[in-house]
């Protein structure tokens, strides 16, 4: 392997139960049972580390992401666990950036204090809403008191890089609403906020229950309104938008998730989670049986980790589709004179509407903001039957 792999993603499945938006591979374990009391975390870690002790190492990590799922139902020796078999294979450079997702409501200060002495230095809250009943209405199982309670853990605990996520365009949700949420979210003084437009997916209790562009739903125009409003108000406040739906404070950026939006190479561990490496893509079961038996399976030597191929057609797509999430753009100098070209003439109408931007003398092609992100599917979706 020539290529040096410094990202890891560590996929924790357990929840207490499913949120009604979520598609994730989880697996519910109820209200009540938590790390080391579960025998299904104590296994799913065991498993997990000889999925780990089977990767062919390339150079230390350099970011770590434990997301889920919710990370933080397991004990700080079951994250030190994972860790310390990360740092036996590959190594974990000084400095690196270790985030763990976490949960209101499902951890302690204790529990923090315990994930920070073994090298955790960024936490994401999923928040989601400010008001009890949006909250009820998404399946959560916290309530708006709980998210005050969780930022006074992690204040209390030291922790300076904590980010926050936030949903628009849930049911029944309002403007005001919103703009109350983005309010008490600013105040919070994260280091970083992510700010997601609800996504239908069919397999979901929302997906099965609402349909696009029908009440409850708030409508185009009204989701396209809280987008404008978030990035309004968040910049005004001091934060880059520097993703499409991310938003942080000088210095502050997501390292990890920026290996995603450049295309750059990542190992990915646990059940349903996927990896990029070398051109590869290999994404493990979805069901814990089954990954256990590909795990299994990758014990006794019988392959399971070549993945599939992406075309050199795909990795072009995909790079354009990434990168333009990101407010500096793509380089177009990355790409030969000819698809250059042809992506210059895909985008031109956009570029006169105000969507594009590009600069000759910089090569560097942007979406603006916020009309260009908020309307990227449409000119991905050019992009993509121009090289289809």
């Amino acid at each position: 392997m020539g290529e040096r792999v410094t990202a890891a993603y560590v996929h924790i499945p357990f929840c207490r139960r499913r949120c009604f938006y979520c598609d994730f591979p989880i697996s519910v374990l109820g209200d009540r049972i938590r790390g080391e009391a579960s025998g299904s975390i104590v296994e799913y870690i065991e498993v997990l580390g000889r999925e780990i002790a089977l990767t062919q190492p390339t150079a230390p990590l350099e970011t770590i992401f434990l997301g889920g799922g919710t990370p933080s139902l397991l004990a700080p020796s079951q994250v030190g666990q994972i860790l310390e078999a990360l740092a036996a294979q590959f190594g974990i450079r000084e400095g690196a950036e270790i985030s763990l997702e976490i949960d209101p409501d499902t951890f302690t200060l204790e529990q923090v204090q315990g994930y920070q002495a073994l090298g955790v230095n960024r936490f994401s809250l999923g928040v989601q809403a400010f008001q009890d009943e949006l909250l009820h209405k998404a399946g959560r199982s916290h309530c708006c008191e709980d998210i005050f309670r969780a930022v006074e853990d992690l204040r209390q605990g030291g922790i300076v890089n904590f980010s926050l996520d936030l949903i628009s365009g849930l049911p029944g949700q309002t403007l005001t609403q919103w703009e109350e949420s983005l309010k008490q979210a600013i105040a919070l003084k994260p280091t970083h906020l992510s700010c997601y437009d609800l996504v239908l997916e069919p397999v979901t209790a929302f997906g099965k229950q609402y349909e696009a562009g029908q009440k409850p739903l708030p409508s185009d125009e009204m989701t396209a309104q809280m987008y404008r409003r978030a990035r309004d108000w968040l910049t005004s406040a001091g934060f880059e938008h520097y993703e499409i739906s991310n938003y942080a404070q000088k210095g502050w950026q997501c390292r990890h998730n920026r290996v995603y939006w450049e295309n750059r190479s990542y190992f990915g561990f646990g059940m349903g989670a996927a990896s990029y490496v070398e051109g590869r893509r290999l994404t493990r079961p979805r069901t814990r049986r089954e990954y256990y038996d590909w795990v299994e399976g990758l014990s006794l030597g019988r392959g399971g980790t070549e993945g599939d191929v992406i075309s050199e057609c795909d990795r072009l797509l995909e790079t354009l589709m990434l990168g333009l999430r990101l407010s500096e753009g793509v380089n177009l100098a990355h790409f030969s004179p000819d698809i250059t070209q042809k992506i210059l003439t895909g985008v031109e109408p956009y570029i006169q509407q105000g969507w594009v931007i590009y600069s000759p003398h910089s090569t560097q092609l942007q979406l603006t903001d916020p009309d260009g992100f908020l309307f990227s599917n449409t000119i991905l979706s050019d992009l993509f039957n121009l090289f289809s």
